[in-house]
């Protein structure tokens, strides 16, 4: 999948708003002319649609996702932010559907081996949700450990492909209907 990133260094504009409703809640998906530039749960809030061919192609693929037809995503992509986040956010693109890895091993994949706190930081702020992978990060001894989309959604979609991972201490009763309604946490740090 790291060949389906745009890694210019120049600013893309975010012109194009689409929407999917899932099990997980209401997504919102943005486009440059290069690729998706951020995928996010939004809760209820929406903005006006304005669809293009990327739009059209990630929503035909978010579907068939959640369907469970599809373990890949080829749409093209065109996130924003540092040269090192973007390394990460590659080599989580890397781990395959139904496989899990750790904020270690990342930090391994991107040559920084000391770094696995640099890679949870980089992680959290995933601007691609689903298709970047972030939601495969899992803690070193294979707990489940945060997620921006709320840790409901994150052990949702583990086990929508197969993974059975044990929760953090403290999170033995997740219900997927406490966070269907609220906007992902990490959209503040995102255009």
């Amino acid at each position: 999948m790291a060949e389906l990133f745009n890694i210019s260094t120049m600013e893309s504009i975010i012109v194009y708003t689409d929407y999917i409703k899932s099990p997980l809640g209401l997504m919102e998906f943005k486009a440059s002319e290069k690729g998706i530039t951020q995928l996010i749960f939004c809760g209820s809030q929406m903005l006006d649609v304005k669809a293009n061919r990327i739009t059209d192609c990630c929503k035909q693929q978010l579907k068939e996702y959640f369907e469970g037809q599809r373990e890949v995503f080829n749409v093209q992509l065109d996130p924003q932010g540092t040269e090192f986040q973007k390394l990460v956010w590659q080599s989580l693109s890397k781990i395959p559907f139904g496989q899990t890895k750790t904020y270690l091993d990342i930090a391994k994949m991107v040559e920084r081996p000391k770094g696995a706190q640099a890679v949870g930081g980089a992680n959290g702020r995933n601007p691609i949700s689903i298709i970047v992978p972030c939601h495969r990060v899992v803690g070193t001894n294979g707990s489940l450990t945060g997620y921006a989309g709320g840790i409901e959604r994150k052990l949702w979609l583990l086990e929508h492909e197969g993974i059975a991972v044990k929760p953090a201490k403290g999170n033995n009763m997740l219900d997927i209907q406490k966070v269907i309604h609220t906007r992902q946490s990490k959209t503040q740090f995102l255009n």
